[in-house]
């Protein structure tokens, strides 16, 4: 199963990019994984137009997701689990035949409703906020997690 992170924006902060490379680097020990990051909506002026971007970015993404067969969204209201229940998880979305999944972290808006209606799912990392950029390294680190979980291997102490 190919697995893509799709990310509206870039990763600006130096630290978090190091991090995201080295998990990238990491996962491709287990799993055929890709990032890919969309431009960002640049805003003029002061009046913020949310479902614009929103509108806008979802365009983007939309032809970032084709031939997905099976997409998730990182989304406050979608479902959280611990590290142990995000590993079986994984397990079983390997076990279903996916080709290729898609991971998706919205623009700092979130997603239009076109892209909610496309997605098979979605998954909390967390009741908190995060900025999107850390949202990032957040993800890889926890896809990770898992996979070394699931390799019965010792990163993920019990």
């Amino acid at each position: 199963m190919k697995v893509s992170l799709i990310c509206i924006g870039k990763t600006k902060d130096s630290y978090l990019q190091e991090g995201i490379n080295i998990y990238t680097k990491r996962l491709s020990h287990y799993i055929k994984f890709d990032m890919i990051e969309l431009p960002d909506l640049k805003i003029k002026g002061s009046k913020i137009q949310v479902d614009k971007i929103k509108d806008e970015e979802a365009k983007k993404l939309e032809k970032a997701l084709e031939g997905c067969d099976h997409i998730v969204l990182f989304d406050e209201f979608g479902k959280e689990f611990t590290s142990q229940g995000y590993s079986q998880w994984w397990e079983k979305k390997n076990q279903m035949g996916i080709r290729h999944l898609a991971l998706v972290i919205g623009g700092a808006y979130g997603f239009a409703d076109s892209i909610h209606a496309m997605a098979q799912q979605k998954i909390a990392l967390s009741k908190m906020t995060f900025s999107h950029q850390m949202i990032r390294l957040l993800a890889v680190e926890q896809i990770y997690r898992a996979q070394t979980i699931l390799a019965n291997e010792p990163y993920h102490h019990v």
